[in-house]
């Protein structure tokens, strides 16, 4: 497996420091916060984004995806939450990174069933220009479909190799599902694993990876027992909790400990 780690933990770090801190502390790639707050972002030029990707290659550091807002199975007109993506799609292809992320978004007002019916038909209607720009669009375990089951009955509905899903190892244990349960339902769909640690689940200020509840070795174990060498990526929301450590300074840390989960589930 690989390790990256993301933006949403550096919150406005200029590029060249984000290369930076990956060749420093040992990580494979970088996940990008695609936000207008952050130096990357959909308005981009063609010369900058040419800049990104060149600063990326020569660092020899791997754009692994973009983490955008588009929330496919919120209710209102499919034409702007298309329009969202689609834009994501072009950056990420610019760029060079494979996958999109996207959030499910659901409201209350509507029925599992007919939240699911509207991510699938956007996605559905996306994923032709996604196949088109050779990128892939992940949907998230997260808010309105937090477990691998929830995000399985959109992406299932799709059909489509260029749309698949992402799973959040926090979201899942928040919805109650076991690790074995979470990979058994992504496992045909599964772009890449966000890991992180929280302190309880009333309280999900982040922390380094091994000091909070989160069940990282049982997730780590069973995708390495499934053969699965994709890639973990540290999402660590500094970016919603401004009293949190900074992130610069438990990287190491961070991927060490990943390490050891691997060698022990080896």
């Amino acid at each position: 497996m690989k390790f990256a780690f993301s933006t949403l933990g550096v919150p406005g770090l200029p590029l060249p420091e984000v290369l930076r801190l990956a060749t420093a502390h040992g990580y494979h790639g970088v996940e990008l916060r695609a936000h207008p707050e952050e130096p990357v972002h959909p308005g981009l030029g063609t010369a900058e984004r040419e800049d990104v990707a060149a600063r990326f290659k020569d660092a020899g550091v791997e754009l692994l995806g973009l983490t955008g807002y588009a929330r496919v199975a919120a209710p209102g007109d499919d034409d702007a939450v298309l329009e969202e993506i689609r834009t994501l799609l072009g950056l990420a292809h610019d760029l060079g990174a494979p996958f999109v992320r996207v959030l499910p978004g659901g409201s209350d007002a509507a029925s599992a069933d007919e939240a699911d019916a509207i991510a699938a038909r956007r996605l559905g209607t996306v994923a032709r220009d996604a196949a088109d720009l050779g990128v892939r669009v992940l949907v998230e375990t997260h808010d309105s479909h937090p477990t691998g089951a929830d995000v399985t009955r959109i992406v299932g509905q799709v059909g489509h190799r260029q749309v698949g899903a992402l799973w959040d190892v926090m979201h899942t244990w928040l919805g109650g599902e076991q690790p074995l349960d979470s990979y058994a339902a992504l496992s045909p769909y599964l772009g890449y694993v966000q890991v992180k640690d929280i302190v309880s689940a009333d309280d999900t200020t982040p922390l380094t990876l091994g000091a909070g509840i989160l069940p990282l070795g049982e997730c780590v174990e069973v995708l390495s027992r499934h053969g699965w060498d994709g890639w973990l990526c540290w999402e660590y929301e500094k970016r919603w909790y401004e009293a949190a450590e900074p992130l610069p300074g438990l990287l190491t840390a961070g991927r060490e400990h990943l390490g050891r989960l691997l060698n022990d589930s080896a």
